[in-house]
C-alpha cells in the first residue's frame, strides 16, 4: 500500500514539473519577437515593450463610451427648418467622456496649481494666472440683480459641485492640457518613474509636461533631475555596456502614459448625449431620438417622481424653476451635478444645466461627403520646434510669448516647460494625399473653391489671403474683425472696433460650436442635435464644458461581446 502511495506521489511530482516546464517555455516564447525571434524585455538589454498590457485604464472622472454608427443632426420636430443640422450618418470611434460637467471645485484646483507654479506676483507670470481666471462678470444683467453669483459662484463651497461657467473655449482647452499633465504625473509617480517628493515639494516653475517628458525627460521640472533620478525613484533600471542607465524613463511603449484629456468633438458629444444603446436593433440603428433619455417628453413618467422635469432648463417666460414648494426641476440657475438621472452611457446633464463647448470650428454644413469617420473641423497641425543644438526647444520663463485676444484678454501661447510648437511645413506635406497644409479649419468650406464667388480664372491668386479683405473667402465669412493692441510706451490697451457696415456674417475660423441646452434655454435646445456657435475668446453664464479622451486598443471593453 505504501509503495503505491510513493509511486502515485512520484507520478504527480513529475506531472507538476512537466507542467511547470511547459508553462515556463510558453512564458518565455510569449516574450520572443514574432518578427525576428529575439527575446523582448531581456534583462540584459535589447528591445523593451509592455507585453502584459491588457486594457486602457479609465482615467479620473471619465466613463467609457463604446463607439458606433449614428444619425447626426436633427431627425424630427425641426420646426425652424434650420439647415445647419441636416441629418448625416457618421461613425464615431470608442472614447471616454467626463461623467459630469467640469465643476467649480475642479477648476479651482487648476487655478491653485497655476498660482503656485507661476506666482502672479511676478511680472513675467502674472498674465498666466489672470488669463485662466473665469469671467465672473458674465452674471451681471443691466436689469437684474445677480451680484451674489458674481461674487460667490466660482469660489464659495455652496457652489463647489456646480458646473463652472464664464470660461472661454481657449480656457477650456488649457484646462484640459493641464489635467492631462497632472493625471500622467500621478500615474508615473505610482509606477515608480517619478519620485513621490515631486508631489508637493516642487518649486516655482518646476512643472511637469507630458510631451516634454516623452521627448526630453531630463527637461521636466525645469531641468531638475532630482525627481526622475534612479536614486530617488522605485524603478529597477538596467545598465548597458557603456554604463548608461536604461529603462529610467517611461515611453509610450510602456503603456504608462495616458492619452490626453481634450474637448470632445461635436460628433462625439452628440453621440454620447443621445445614449444610443436602446436604439439598437440587431446590427442596425433606428435613430429618431429626441432627448438623452428615452421618450418624447421632458417630464418623468415614473410614479414616484411623476411630473418632475428630467433636466434643468427654462420652462417658460419668467419660469426658471417652478413654483415655491414644488420646484419641478430643482434649480433656477445652474444646479449641482448628478441631480438628474444619467443617460444610458452613464453621463449626467447632457441636456440642460449648462450648454457645453466642443472642439469644432463652426460651419453651417457638416461635410459628410468628404468624411464620415470621426468627423471634426478644426485641425491645425503643428510640430515640435527644434533648437540650434538639434533638440526640442523648451519654453523658458524668459521666452513666454503672450497673445492679446480681441476682447483684451492676455494669454500665454506656451507655458514654461512646454515644447514650443510651429506649423508643419513641406517636410510633412510634400506629395501627401491626406493633407497638404497646417491650418485645415476652413477646408472645403470658406476656401476659394467653396465660395459662390469662385471663378476658375481666380485659382492660385491670393492663395494665402484667407482672411484678407481682397480674398474671395472674405466675401463668404467676413465677420467683424475687432483689434486690440498694447501701447508700448504706456502698456495701455488700444481698442479698435470694426465699424464696417459691409459685414454679412458672424462666422470665422475663431467661432466654436457649443451643444446642449442650458438653465437659460427653452426646451427646444435640449435636443442633442441642436448646434450653436460662439467666439472662442468669449464666455457666458450658460456655457461650461466637459473633457473627453480617445481610446486606444479595442473598440469594445468586452472583446467576446455577442453581436446580436
Amino acid at each position: 500500500m505504501n509503495m503505491k502511495k510513493v509511486m502515485a506521489f512520484k507520478i504527480l511530482l513529475l506531472l507538476a514539473i512537466s507542467i511547470t516546464t511547459v508553462g515556463c517555455k510558453r512564458s518565455s516564447s510569449s516574450n520572443s519577437s514574432r518578427a525576428t525571434g529575439w527575446q523582448i524585455n531581456n534583462k540584459d538589454g535589447g528591445f523593451q515593450y509592455n507585453t502584459q498590457f491588457k486594457e486602457q485604464e479609465t482615467a479620473p472622472g471619465l466613463v467609457f463610451v463604446e463607439g458606433g454608427t449614428f444619425t447626426m443632426g436633427r431627425v424630427q420636430d425641426d420646426v425652424m427648418h434650420d439647415w445647419n443640422n441636416t441629418p448625416t450618418q457618421q461613425h464615431v470611434q470608442s472614447f471616454y467622456m467626463d461623467e459630469t460637467e467640469v465643476t467649480n471645485k475642479m477648476y479651482l484646483e487648476y487655478l491653485d496649481y497655476l498660482k503656485k507654479s507661476y506666482p502672479p506676483t511676478e511680472d513675467n507670470y502674472r498674465a498666466i494666472y489672470n488669463g485662466a481666471l473665469p469671467d465672473t462678470l458674465v452674471w451681471r444683467n443691466r436689469l437684474g440683480y445677480n451680484e451674489v453669483m458674481t461674487d460667490n459662484y466660482l469660489r464659495h463651497p455652496g457652489y463647489g459641485e456646480y458646473p463652472v461657467v464664464g470660461v472661454s473655449w481657449i480656457q477650456a482647452v488649457e484646462f484640459s492640457n493641464w489635467r492631462s499633465n497632472r493625471v500622467n504625473e500621478l500615474k508615473l509617480m505610482n509606477e515608480g518613474y517619478i519620485s513621490k517628493d515631486a508631489a508637493y515639494q516642487k518649486g516655482e516653475g518646476e512643472t511637469f509636461d507630458t510631451d516634454t517628458y516623452i521627448n526630453a525627460p531630463t527637461q521636466v521640472y525645469g531641468g531638475n533631475t532630482e525627481y526622475t533620478s534612479s536614486e530617488n525613484t522605485r524603478r529597477r533600471v538596467q545598465t548597458n555596456a557603456e554604463g548608461e542607465e536604461t529603462g529610467l524613463y517611461a515611453t509610450r511603449e510602456t503603456g504608462a502614459i495616458s492619452p490626453k484629456y481634450r474637448l470632445p468633438t461635436e460628433a462625439e458629444w452628440e453621440y454620447a448625449a443621445l445614449g444610443l444603446s436602446e436604439l439598437r436593433s440587431y446590427n442596425t440603428i433606428r435613430g429618431r431620438k429626441k432627448y438623452p433619455w428615452d421618450g418624447q417628453y421632458t417630464r418623468s413618467g415614473k410614479r414616484k417622481v411623476r411630473g418632475d422635469q428630467l433636466a434643468n432648463f427654462k420652462q417658460g417666460k419668467g419660469d426658471y424653476g417652478g413654483i415655491a414648494g414644488w420646484s419641478d426641476d430643482g434649480a433656477d440657475i445652474t444646479n449641482e451635478v448628478k441631480q438628474y438621472a444619467p443617460n444610458d452611457f452613464g453621463l449626467y446633464d447632457m441636456a440642460g444645466n449648462v450648454a457645453e463647448w466642443v472642439a469644432d470650428v463652426y460651419r453651417p454644413i457638416v461635410d459628410d461627403d468628404f468624411n464620415d469617420f470621426n468627423y471634426y473641423r478644426g485641425n491645425v497641425y503643428t510640430k515640435n520646434a527644434i533648437g540650434e543644438d538639434g533638440t526640442v526647444k523648451i519654453v523658458t520663463a524668459d521666452e513666454i510669448v503672450f497673445d492679446t485676444l480681441p476682447n483684451g484678454k492676455v494669454i500665454a501661447r506656451d507655458l514654461p516647460g512646454q515644447i514650443a510648437q510651429i506649423p508643419i511645413d513641406e517636410d510633412e506635406t510634400y506629395l501627401r494625399q491626406n493633407f497638404d497644409r497646417s491650418d485645415n479649419r476652413n477646408f472645403r468650406d470658406g476656401d476659394k473653391q467653396s465660395s459662390r464667388q469662385y471663378r476658375e480664372s481666380d485659382f492660385g491668386d491670393d492663395e494665402n489671403a484667407v482672411d484678407g479683405e481682397n480674398s474671395l473667402t472674405s466675401k463668404m465669412y467676413n465677420s467683424p474683425k475687432h483689434n486690440v493692441e498694447v501701447d508700448d510706451s504706456t502698456g495701455a490697451l488700444i481698442r479698435e472696433y470694426d465699424k464696417s457696415n459691409k459685414r454679412t456674417s458672424l462666422i470665422n475660423d475663431e467661432v466654436r460650436v457649443y451643444k446642449g441646452g442650458s438653465w437659460k434655454d427653452r426646451e427646444y435646445w435640449l435636443d442633442p442635435a441642436q448646434r450653436r456657435y460662439f467666439p472662442q475668446t468669449m464666455a457666458t453664464d450658460y456655457i461650461g464644458f466637459r473633457c473627453a479622451m480617445s481610446r486606444v486598443g479595442s473598440k469594445s471593453k468586452n472583446k467576446n461581446k455577442t453581436k446580436n
